[in-house]
């Protein structure tokens, strides 16, 4: 079996070869009116919220990972990252 058609099953399947990248999704956190709410912008309709900054970045990563697996376990396909983070510093 040629070693792309082996890496696709195992994709398709949700298995890591060993060694094999984690993917890298940029998060937006934002402060809302009385909590903190997060969403992935390669992963649309994936979103958590939190009472802090930490309990919303830990919620943010196991709505990734729920979602992800849906996405599997429906048989779709799992979207690359693509969203760049920055910050720009003007003068106010």
């Amino acid at each position: 079996m040629a070693t792309g058609t082996l890496n696709s099953i195992m994709k398709q399947a949700g298995l890591k070869k060993s060694g094999e990248e984690r993917m890298r999704y940029a998060i937006v956190i934002e402060k809302a009116e009385n909590n903190f709410a997060a969403y992935v912008p390669d992963l649309p309709g994936c979103v958590a919220t939190g009472k802090t900054v930490e309990e919303t970045e830990q919620q943010i990563r196991e709505a990734i990972e729920f979602h992800i697996r849906g996405l599997r376990e429906d048989g779709l396909a799992i979207p690359d990252p693509s969203s760049q983070v920055d910050y720009v510093d003007i003068a106010a």
